[in-house]
């Protein structure tokens, strides 16, 4: 579909200022050589500047409302980012913990599988079974449960 001038002209009209540069000289050359364009544009003004000269107050419990209503989704903001803090700081802590008794866990379940004449196989597959699952059920379980999304009952995914 190819647009004529006249409906680009009033496109750029209702867009007012947001326009470019090489848009704002076309327009005004356009509306030199057009009158209905030129008529259009006069109409324009004229309705925005009336609806400039109304004055808009809004009513008391409407800003009361509102207010509310920000300071009620920025608290929960703020609780949230406390959330996430806490939880990066468990994240290091776990990290921290992991990194420093891994090696001392190895040591004892290979000492503990000497001991016991186990094959090296047998002992390693235990050092994992015992240091990974449990950490991984418990994440599964949170996970699938929905803990990091649901605080006092409701999921604070869903915007009221």
């Amino acid at each position: 579909m190819i647009r004529s001038d006249h409906e680009q002209a009033r496109e750029l009209l209702a867009l007012g200022a947001s326009i470019a540069n090489a848009q704002q000289s076309w327009l005004h050359a356009h509306l030199q050589e057009c009158a209905a364009c030129q008529e259009y544009a006069e109409a324009v003004g004229r309705v925005v500047a009336a609806l400039h000269s109304v004055p808009l107050a809004a009513d008391a419990r409407l800003v009361r409302a509102t207010q509310m209503r920000v300071r009620f989704h920025a608290s929960r903001l703020r609780e949230s980012r406390e959330r996430m803090w806490l939880v990066g700081m468990a994240c290091l802590g776990v990290g921290l913990s992991a990194a420093f008794t891994a090696p001392l866990l190895w040591r004892l379940f290979a000492w503990m599988g000497e001991r016991a004449g186990v094959a090296n196989s047998l002992w390693q597959a235990s050092f994992f079974f015992f240091y990974l699952v449990p950490g991984l059920a418990v994440s599964v379980f949170l996970l699938a449960r929905g803990t990091h999304l649901v605080k006092n009952g409701e999921d604070s995914r869903i915007e009221k």
